[in-house]
C-alpha cells in the first residue's frame, strides 16, 4: 500500500473465508457482457477452479498480515473478523496472523444479531462470526527480545508484555469471566509460538515454564496477573462473582479427552472420582474419533495425567507435582514417537499427543529434517487441522 511504516492507528479487517465466496467471479454475468474479467491472480481465496489450495490461501493470506504489520503502530490492536466451518482454514488464518509478527490476544464469538441467507438457508452454517484480537509489539520489547535469544528472558519478556496488553477484569453480565489468555496452558503456547514464528530459540519447556509462572507473576482463579494489576482485579473479585467455567467439550481424540477428564475432576464439577465413577461417563462422550487417532484406554490417560489418593480417587494434580507428571508423561509419549521414527510408510495410526511431544524436542534439537519427513507421512488434514503442528511443519520445512 501507499502508505508509510507504523502510521495507522488502529486496523479492523473482515477478510475472505476461505471458500465461502469467490468474489471475482460474482460479477461473471456482467463481466461476460463487458469482456473484461477480474485479474484473480492474486485473489486470497481457496478455489479449485483457479488451483488455489488451504497452502495458496494462507501464503496469500501471510502477505496479507505482513503488509498490515508494516503500517500499524507499534502497541497498537489490529480486529479480524472471521467465518468458516473448517478447522484447516481456521488454522491457516491464525498462522499467517503469527507469522507476520502480530500476537493474538483474546478471541470472541460475534454474535450480529442477523444472520445471512446462507445462515438462515443450511443447517449446517455456522451461525456466528468469530473475532481475533492481536497486537503488535512495541518496538523495544522485539529489540530486546532478539538481543536476549537463546536465554531463558526472553520467555519471561514475552509474558509480562502479553500480560499488560490484556485487561485484568472482563465483565459478562454482572460477572467476571475467566480469561483463557491468563491461563497457564494458553500462556505456554503463545510464548512458543512466537519464539518459533520470529526464529528465536524456544527457552523453556512446559514443565519449568509452569513453575517460572508461580514464581513470577500473581496468581488469582488459576489466572496470572502483574502486580499492579491485581489489585484492581481482587477490588472487582470481592464486589462480584467469578464466572463458573462450564465448557462444553465432546471427546474426540487425545487432547479432547484430557481436557474433559481435567474438567470432570474439578471442584465445579465434584473434585476427585474414581475410574469406576469415571468409565460410564467418558463412553458416554466419546464422539467419532478420527480414524487416523489412537486413542488411549481411559486408564492409560488417568495414569499418564492425574494422581491416584488413598481412596482410589483420581484428582489433578496440583503445581509442585505438575512437574513430574509432565516428565513422566512426556517420557512415555516420546517412546511412543521414536516408534514412529523407526517405522516405514504413511502413519496410519498413530497418537497426536505423542507427535506434539515428538515435534517438540527435534524442534529443540534443530532436527527439521526428521519433522519434515515424520509430517509428511501423516494424513494432510491432521497437519492442516492441528495449529501447533502446522506451525513447526512449515518452519521447518522454510528451514530445510
Amino acid at each position: 500500500m501507499p502508505i508509510g511504516d507504523d502510521c495507522i492507528d488502529y486496523i479492523f479487517t473482515d477478510p475472505p473465508f476461505g471458500n465461502n465466496l469467490i468474489y471475482s467471479e460474482l460479477n461473471f454475468i456482467s463481466e461476460s457482457w463487458l469482456g473484461v474479467y477480474t485479474n484473480s491472480e492474486n485473489e486470497l481465496i481457496i478455489s479449485t477452479s483457479q488451483g488455489k489450495n488451504v497452502d495458496d490461501y494462507k501464503n496469500l493470506m501471510k502477505r496479507g498480515f505482513a503488509e498490515y504489520f508494516r503500517v500499524l503502530k507499534p502497541n497498537r490492536w489490529i480486529t479480524v473478523e472471521f467465518h468458516n466451518s473448517q478447522n484447516a482454514v481456521w488454522n491457516a488464518i491464525q498462522e499467517a496472523i503469527q507469522a507476520s509478527g502480530f500476537v493474538i490476544a483474546d478471541v470472541r464469538i460475534l454474535d450480529k444479531k442477523k444472520g445471512t441467507t446462507k445462515q438462515l438457508s443450511y443447517a449446517m452454517a455456522v451461525k456466528q462470526d468469530l473475532v481475533i484480537s492481536a497486537y503488535k509489539p512495541k518496538a523495544s520489547f522485539r529489540r530486546e527480545i532478539t538481543a536476549k535469544a537463546g536465554t531463558e528472558e526472553t520467555a519471561w519478556l514475552f509474558v509480562r508484555q502479553h500480560l499488560e496488553k490484556m485487561n485484568p477484569i472482563i465483565i459478562k453480565g454482572d460477572k467476571i469471566e475467566i480469561a483463557a489468555e491468563r491461563q497457564a496452558q494458553l500462556l505456554f503456547d503463545r510464548m512458543v509460538a512466537y519464539h518459533i514464528m520470529q526464529g528465536i530459540p524456544v527457552p523453556l519447556d512446559a514443565t519449568d515454564f509452569y513453575r517460572g509462572l508461580d514464581e513470577r507473576f500473581l496468581k488469582r482463579d488459576n489466572m496470572y496477573f502483574l502486580p499492579d494489576q491485581v489489585n484492581e482485579y481482587d477490588t472487582a473479585r470481592i464486589k462480584t462473582d467469578v464466572e463458573p467455567i462450564q465448557m462444553e467439550l465432546f471427546v474426540t481424540n487425545e487432547k479432547s479427552a484430557i481436557s474433559w477428564l481435567y474438567q470432570q475432576l474439578s471442584d465445579e464439577f465434584g473434585g476427585p472420582k474414581t475410574y469406576a465413577e469415571l468409565q460410564p461417563m467418558f463412553m458416554q462422550e466419546v464422539k467419532s474419533v478420527d480414524r487416523y487417532e489412537a486413542m488411549p484406554e481411559l486408564a492409560v490417560l488417568l495414569e499418564e495425567n492425574f494422581i491416584q489418593d488413598e481412596k482410589s480417587r483420581w484428582y489433578i494434580p496440583d503445581i509442585t507435582k505438575e512437574g513430574d507428571v509432565a516428565k513422566l508423561r512426556e517420557k512415555n509419549l516420546w517412546k511412543e514417537f521414536e516408534s514412529y521414527m523407526n517405522s516405514k510408510g504413511k502413519l496410519k495410526l498413530f497418537r497426536s499427543e505423542a507427535i506434539r511431544v515428538g515435534f517438540s524436542r527435534l524442534w529443540k534439537e534443530k532436527n527439521y529434517r526428521v519433522i519434515v519427513d515424520v509430517a509428511e507421512r501423516l494424513p494432510e488434514q491432521t497437519i492442516q487441522e492441528d495449529a501447533n503442528l502446522l506451525m513447526y511443519y512449515d518452519i521447518s520445512l522454510e528451514r530445510i
